[in-house]
Parts: structure tokens; sequence; C-alpha cells
């Protein structure tokens, strides 16, 4: 079993202010080179326009001496867990969580938007203190 990030609570209270009932914790995925686990699976049952939707979610909290380097670690998991989910359940849709801090001081500079763009990562921004979900972006 992975370790969980340090702000794994927050997110997961987050979604579940948000309405999202939490159905793995973590959600495993196999693959070739073995199984992997994404932090979270959730579905949402309460909004009438979302209802059914599955999604899951990688946490980040990018406490360590180089974003770039967290980011390229995420980035590639990002990739492999998008990639094992298109096969297993292609009916979920990864997101990866960053705290709104790290979002606004490293995720907007323009080489990282970029890659965003280029990848089409779908992100969460959350609030580690008030564990509330910020804003998705799409």
């Amino acid at each position: 079993m992975p370790a969980r990030d340090i702000f794994h609570n927050a997110v997961k209270k987050g979604l579940e202010k948000e309405g999202w009932k939490i159905t793995h914790d973590p959600l495993p995925v196999s693959f070739e080179l073995g199984d992997m686990y994404i932090d979270l699976g959730a579905e949402r049952i309460l909004a009438a326009e979302r209802e059914g939707e599955k999604i899951a979610v990688e946490i980040k909290s990018f406490f360590k001496t180089s974003a770039i380097s967290e980011f390229h670690t995420a980035l590639g998991q990002f990739i492999n867990y998008r990639l094992a989910l298109s096969e297993q359940e292609p009916d979920r849709t990864l997101y990866l969580a960053v705290p709104i801090d790290t979002y606004t001081s490293f995720f907007t500079i323009r080489l990282v938007q970029n890659i965003i763009k280029t990848y089409q990562l779908k992100l969460i921004t959350y609030q580690p203190v008030t564990e509330d979900i910020v804003e998705w972006i799409n």
C-alpha cells in the first residue's frame, strides 16, 4: 500500500463537502508493470447535472524543495494512471489535486501551463487548511 500524501484527508474531506462519495481509498489499477494505486476514487451522487460521474484523484502536496522535480514525478504518474484507467475504467476521469498556493505560484508559469495544455491535465486546486476544493480546472 502506498504512503498517503500529507494533504490526503484535506482533499478527501473537500470532495465530500462537494457531494462526492469516496468509493476507493486508494483506487487500485493494474498494468503490465504491476499494481498502481491512485489516491482516491469518487462518484458524484448528489448533484443532478453530474450524477453518476466518476473520478480518480492523485493528490500532491509539493512540499519538497524542487517544485519542478515533483511536477515531473506527478506528470509521469498522471500519464501512467490515465492510460491504465482508459483501459480498465474508461468512464472515470483522472484529476491531479494540488494546493492552491502551489497552483498560483508554480502552475501558472508559462512552461507548466504549456505542459498542462499539451498533456490535457485536469486539475483540482484545494485549500489544505480549510479542507476545501477551490477550483476544478479542465
